[in-house]
């Protein structure tokens, strides 16, 4: 099996009418590698992010957007003539359009200028202002995310241990900012002979982890995302690396992606789930010559 695909591989076509069997846990897969793809690939997706501006509250002009922008207490302002009439989006529906020369974004907010979006953004108080562009370099020339070949050896039940409703933890981002995250508890598993206590967040929708394991920064990107479900009332957490992802800061330097904690990074080479990024060859398509172990 091939572990890229074409730049198409993300069409919602399962026919395997010419097959005799079709493995439901693969074919699982395919479908969340496809939903990942439309995540990270489409125009507005994840790989657009261009610019994060962080604003203070005297107004500035930003490279290549309309208008003065400052921060205000918890909004982000925009003033300007070329402001007025884009339309303004709250958790991506339209909901009205600029009047006058001013507009106002807080949490979910965003202004449509063309094709590009400028967005709210908010860490910890600190305000700016993002630009999502469909024509980012990074999205434009990546035609597929590699993976390692799905594979139920690397999926294993965890015991969860949930935390203290109060306990927080530090959690410092790629950029180098410490900040404190609610903590929801720990995931125990071991890996081979390794034993593995995941440091995790999340709530009654699921559980999430920033992990390193023996391949990061060699035969996948440097630390990866991983998703869990809710553990069961047994306390029985399935732990699936075949869906261990990038993070959005593989796909732009602009996100200011947390960084695994100590008790998330582990020797033992997990050869599962996300690696790289796969550039668009010269003829268009899928170039997997330098995807570490795609496909292994």
């Amino acid at each position: 099996m091939s572990g890229t695909a074409t730049a198409t591989v993300w069409d919602e076509n399962d026919d395997t009418s010419g097959e005799s069997r079709v493995d439901a846990f693969e074919r699982a897969w395919n479908a969340w590698h496809r939903a990942r793809l439309r995540a990270t690939l489409s125009p507005l997706g994840i790989a657009s992010l261009t610019a994060t501006h962080w604003l203070t509250g005297e107004p500035q002009r930003l490279p290549g957007v309309p208008g003065e922008w400052w921060a205000d207490i918890d909004s982000v302002v925009g003033q300007g003539n070329e402001l007025d009439g884009l339309p303004v989006l709250r958790d991506g529906d339209e909901v009205g359009v600029v009047t006058g020369d001013t507009v106002r974004l807080s949490a979910g907010g965003e202004v449509a200028a063309g094709e590009r979006r400028l967005r709210f953004f908010d860490r910890d108080g600190s305000l700016a202002l993002r630009v999502i562009d469909p024509d980012a370099p990074v999205r434009l020339s990546t035609a597929d995310i590699g993976y390692f070949a799905p594979d139920e050896r690397w999926v294993v039940d965890g015991r969860f241990t949930p935390a203290d409703p109060a306990a927080t933890f530090s959690v410092t981002a790629i950029d180098g900012y410490v900040g404190e995250e609610r903590l929801a508890g720990t995931v125990e598993f071991a890996l081979g002979d390794e034993p593995v206590s995941l440091t995790v967040t999340g709530g009654p929708s699921g559980l999430r982890a920033v992990i390193a394991d023996g391949t990061s920064g060699t035969e996948s990107y440097r630390f990866r995302f991983l998703g869990m479900p809710a553990p069961g009332a047994d306390g029985v957490v399935r732990v699936d690396f075949n869906r261990a992802y990038l993070p959005p800061c593989a796909f732009s330097d602009e996100y200011v992606c947390p960084l695994p904690p100590p008790n998330n990074r582990f020797a033992t080479p997990v050869r599962a789930g996300e690696t790289a990024l796969v550039p668009v060859s010269a003829d268009g398509s899928a170039d997997d010559s330098g995807v570490p172990a795609a496909g292994a």
